[in-house]
């Protein structure tokens, strides 16, 4: 009977349509479960789905690639679901107009702060060279991040799991802080967790609500554009 459910596994584990389940399925748990917690911070959907799928995956002996086979289709939504964001923005259009000048020195104040912090501290500890060059764009969205990585010599691996990390941190903890200090507006909000968290800390604005969800897609294409060229010269500056 062992023998014949472990068959059964290794033939449904092979199949694509099996972790494109698994995984819809669980994020679904998520969900249901962050709201049933009165959306409490630590009942991030998206910190529960990745520990789930990796506990998942190690536990069953899956590699990665197999995985992706199958959720490489929610992969692929990424990019019209980035597409998607400039509906919200369009609706936010009056608003933005009035607030450009706020929104562009916050802009350079977050995304400064977000570069030069992170290698103030990478170095206060006695990190490399190289690493502190992974960890110099870990605020960005992923592609943007690696591409910036590797062009100024990091590792862009290590730069994708900061990326996760950054960004599932901002999404647990961004909003909740920001209430803490007494922000109730959803703008700054979501700019603010969108300039520290990306796309991870974006999805949990909308969470929030649609105009924070706005504004945090806005700020995090543009602290990627703006960070690619911050980068480079924050580390000439600095002699890194």
């Amino acid at each position: 009977m062992e023998e014949a459910l472990t068959r059964i596994w290794v033939y449904l584990a092979e199949q694509p349509l099996l972790w494109l389940t698994v995984t819809v399925g669980i994020y679904a748990a998520a969900q249901w479960l962050f709201r049933s917690t009165r959306e409490m911070p630590l009942a991030n959907p998206v910190l529960i789905s990745v520990t789930a799928l990796v506990l998942l995956l190690l536990a069953t002996g899956t590699d990665y690639a197999t995985y992706f086979d199958g959720a490489q289709f929610v992969h692929f939504l990424l990019g019209p679901a980035t597409v998607a964001l400039a509906i919200p923005l369009y609706r936010q259009a009056d608003r933005l107009r009035r607030l450009w000048l706020p929104i562009g020195i916050a802009l350079l104040i977050g995304s400064v702060t977000a570069i030069a912090s992170t290698l103030a501290i990478g170095w206060a500890v006695g990190l490399d060279a190289e690493t502190l060059r992974s960890l110099a764009p870990k605020s960005v969205t992923t592609p943007i991040a690696m591409g910036i990585a590797e062009q100024i010599g990091g590792l862009p691996s290590l730069t994708a799991v900061l990326v996760i990390l950054t960004g599932i941190t901002g999404a647990v903890l961004g909003i909740p802080m920001l209430r803490l200090l007494g922000f109730r507006d959803p703008v700054a909000k979501g700019f603010a967790v969108g300039v520290a968290a990306h796309g991870i800390g974006t999805a949990r604005a909308f969470a929030h609500s649609e105009a924070a969800g706005a504004f945090s897609g806005l700020a995090m294409g543009l602290n990627g554009a703006l960070t690619a060229v911050l980068v480079p010269v924050i580390l000439w500056l600095t002699g890194g």
